[in-house]
């Protein structure tokens, strides 16, 4: 049996954005699911608009997903050689052959089918068939180099998202396959994509190719190509485009940020490859599942035939519940990690670090609201002047000041934390909500916290005593 392999082939023209991701991460998944080979080839023979900086922001994005490639990255400039002998053999074996059109004849070809209603094509002038008499070689014209399309007939394929796709060769003229830019001795100027894709699948073996269904109408010339020198057409999956939330395709122009964006506002990685399989494909009904859940399960018998539209807000959620569900020491890292961007240094022994992730975890949508709460333990607090007006009022201030020297004496959990407050409680005649408020407003640097025992015990005994002394000053 066959081995599976599947390809991520970005282009480094942009920075990579989720709508540009997915189509990584469901042929890494695929050949995972199938105990395959995951390539990545960088496609930058864009020249002008490629940069070394998308290929980083590519690289990173592809990290932090885990989605690790087997094999490359490929880089389709280092390879120009390699096209340039495929064209040598096409012309050697009159697969392909030399067209002298000028730019300027091909516009003038165009206006005149555009105006008899036809379709602009490639009329085959220089195209070489038996008893045709071609123009004589013109001075000074750089040719082209163009493939010979089959005549007649369809090229069909069983896309698996799409159905069976069948388009009539006639449909098809003579695809140009090199440009005479920088020709060597040899008159084979540089490759162009669509045939560089071609020599590339056939080289790196691949058995899939799933990607974005912008990519449908190149595939009917790919496969003439890849048959006529001899391959097998892989199977192919055109996977419908991501909006935005505006409904417009997803792109930096549209809004869309940077993969790497989100990893830095939070985002767990298991949540984004959770929710952006969900964008595309579905098991069930199973909204929220693990990366081995995902790979058990995924195929390509699933994917969605209608456009997925991203919603930040039910990203958020899948985050939250993955937060929720992960452990403390996975999330510590992580963490830490947002404190030290916002300034705050933190041990990655630091004691009170998995409890308080523990205590706060179910309440965050990212690990930032994470790194926002538990701020108040790695460094001092700064209560707004209104919080301290409203909540730590004159009648309060006895029972802080009666509360701060009770604490040093009682056993420093959450049960011992408890018993000092009700007693202050009892000896003053207030209620609980006068009195905790107070304390998170001095300690914690803010009115609403989760019990406020459990939070107490979170810091060390002296320095919540410390803050609520300040209240006397």
């Amino acid at each position: 049996m066959t081995q599976v392999r599947t390809r991520f082939a970005p282009s480094p023209t942009g920075f990579i954005h989720l709508g540009n991701i997915r189509s990584a991460l469901f042929p890494w998944a695929y050949a995972r699911a199938n105990n395959g080979v995951f390539v990545l080839r960088i496609e930058d023979t864009d020249i002008e608009r490629s940069s070394q900086e998308a290929v980083d922001v590519i690289l990173q994005s592809m990290q932090w997903l885990g989605l690790t490639p087997d094999e490359g990255p490929y880089y389709q400039m280092q390879r120009m050689d390699r096209y340039r002998q495929v064209v040598a053999q096409m012309l050697d074996s009159g697969l392909a052959y030399r067209c002298y059109v000028t730019p300027a004849e091909l516009d003038e070809l165009r206006e005149r089918q555009l105006a008899a209603k036809q379709k602009p094509r490639y009329d085959g002038r220089w195209r070489p068939e038996p008893g045709k008499t071609l123009p004589s070689v013109p001075d000074g014209i750089a040719p082209v180099i163009r493939f010979r399309n089959p005549q007649g007939g369809t090229v069909v394929w069983e896309d698996k998202v799409k159905g069976r796709i069948e388009i009539s060769n006639d449909e098809l003229d003579d695809l140009v396959i090199a440009r005479p830019a920088d020709a060597g001795e040899d008159g084979i100027g540089t490759p162009t994509y669509n045939f560089c894709v071609v020599v590339d699948d056939i080289d790196m073996a691949i058995t899939h190719v799933i990607r974005g269904d912008d990519h449908v109408n190149n595939t009917p010339r790919q496969i003439n190509i890849l048959r006529a020198l001899g391959a097998v057409p892989p199977v192919y999956a055109h996977l419908p485009t991501v909006l935005n939330e505006q409904g417009e395709k997803m792109s930096k122009r549209h809004g869309a940020k940077p993969v790497t964006q989100y990893r830095d506002e939070g985002f767990l990685a298991d949540a984004v490859v959770n929710y952006l399989a969900r964008l595309g494909w579905s098991h069930g009904d199973d909204e929220i599942f693990s990366r081995e859940q995902l790979l058990q399960w995924f195929n390509l018998d699933h994917l969605g035939k209608s456009a997925g539209q991203f919603d930040e807000a039910k990203l958020r959620w899948v985050n939250s519940q993955h937060i929720k569900a992960a452990d403390a020491a996975r999330l510590t890292p992580l963490v830490i990690e947002q404190l030290q961007r916002r300034g705050a240094n933190v041990a990655a022994d630091a004691a009170w670090l998995e409890p308080a992730i523990n205590l706060f975890k179910d309440r965050c949508a990212t690990t930032v609201e994470l790194a926002e709460w538990l701020e108040m333990l790695a460094r001092p607090v700064e209560p707004s002047a209104q919080d301290l007006e409203d909540h730590v009022t004159p009648a309060v201030l006895p029972a802080i000041e009666s509360l701060a020297k009770r604490l040093p004496d009682v056993s420093w959990d959450k049960a011992g934390i408890a018993t000092a407050i009700k007693q202050t409680l009892g000896e003053f005649g207030l209620k609980m909500p006068q009195l905790a408020t107070a304390v998170r407003v001095l300690v914690c640097g803010r009115p609403q916290t989760p019990s406020v025992d459990a939070v107490l015990a979170l810091f060390e005994c002296n320095i919540v005593v410390a803050r609520l002394q300040k209240a006397k000053k």
